[in-house]
């Protein structure tokens, strides 16, 4: 966001956890906590990264965004519109819309998410795969959960078969919530989809009371339910004049809270390589090879999280959060140094 231009509007939205940390969903004992900032005051997470770590909502970040693209000259920005056909030559590239509208030019690029009209045009129609786990989303304001408010951290809570994190947004005024069941009935991939408080309860209890406190002050209008799909990684993003970028490229699942942070790599990297090279298949290809590595090993993270997260036997829980444990009481700089691959890239550095 510093290389982006938008770093004061970022950090005025934004909240900076104080600390990584992991509990017991049911007992809410700490497996580890991972300073971010010390008790001086000193940035630790920019200190080993490289820069600071924040938790932002969504849409101040695309609030953000827009706000430094709109300025910009010969830049429109067309909301609602529908990709209907695709077309290119050796030298241009065609989109056509419901409404009837055409555009040519240089290159197009698939930023349409994890049913992409644009991957579908490039490898042909396929289905994606439910997951088998389903992600509860709320947030609500600090003010109304008293004293089983959630610390201004980044936690993730560990369960059988589930899981939940909790961290805060705009200021710390806000608390959000995402708590993943596993299922074995699959529902529609709908990032709308409203559910019940009482099934949502349900899934969760006997859970610590700041997880059982967020759903019971969710709006009752305001509670998702989201169905969590994926896809197999792709073996290539580009056709000729044509790429993918974000989700439509590299489906992320929630596991590593990355989704947003590797469009925004993929959208700098595309840009930087389309600006040094004069072909543009070329630099369409080097962006590809350039990000795919990268945004394959995320990938991976995020389904192995998945089965980290939801240990379901005593022993196993032991095994995997017992290391954990004595990792963070003994060394935490080791469990920050171990998260650099992730935190600690930097796609701006030339």
């Amino acid at each position: 966001f510093c290389a982006l231009g938008i770093a004061d509007r970022i950090t005025y939205d934004a909240v900076q956890p104080t600390a990584i940390e992991i509990k017991m969903g049911r007992s809410g004992r700490s497996v580890f906590s991972v300073p971010l900032v010390s008790g001086a005051g000193t940035d630790v997470a920019a200190q080993t990264w490289g820069a600071p770590y924040f938790h932002i909502h969504r849409a101040d970040y695309i609030a953000a965004l827009r706000g430094a693209l709109e300025p910009l000259a010969n830049v429109s920005v067309k909301l609602g519109a529908v990709v209907t056909t695709i077309a290119q030559t050796a030298h241009t590239v065609s989109v056509g819309f419901a409404d009837g509208t055409q555009y040519s030019g240089d290159l197009l690029i698939g930023a349409d998410g994890l049913n992409s009209t644009v991957r579908t045009w490039m490898h042909g129609a396929d289905a994606p795969r439910f997951t088998g786990n389903i992600a509860w989303r709320a947030v609500v304001p600090v003010e109304a959960l008293g004293d089983d408010a959630p610390a201004a951290t980044a936690c993730a809570w560990m369960g059988a078969g589930r899981h939940a994190v909790t961290y805060r947004l705009r200021g710390g005024t806000l608390a959000n919530f995402v708590g993943v069941v596993e299922t074995e009935t699959p529902s529609a991939e709908d990032w709308h989809a409203r559910g019940s408080k009482a099934d949502a309860l349900a899934d969760f209890a006997g859970w610590h009371p700041t997880i059982t406190g967020l759903i019971k002050a969710a709006p009752e209008d305001a509670l998702y339910r989201w169905a969590l799909y994926d896809r197999a990684p792709l073996p290539t993003w580009t056709r000729g004049r044509v790429t993918l970028l974000g989700d439509a490229a590299h489906p992320m699942l929630p596991f590593l809270a990355q989704g947003a942070a590797m469009a925004v790599e993929d959208a700098w990297a595309l840009a930087n390589a389309i600006t040094r090279m004069d072909d543009v298949d070329a630099a369409l290809r080097h962006y590809q090879d350039e990000r795919l590595p990268r945004t394959a090993r995320v990938q991976a993270g995020s389904r192995a999280n998945a089965k980290t997260f939801h240990k379901r036997t005593r022993l196993s829980q032991l095994a995997t959060y017992g290391p954990m444990w004595v990792a963070g009481g003994l060394a935490p700089s080791l469990i920050r140094r171990r998260l650099s691959w992730l935190y600690g890239a930097d796609v701006t550095r030339d």
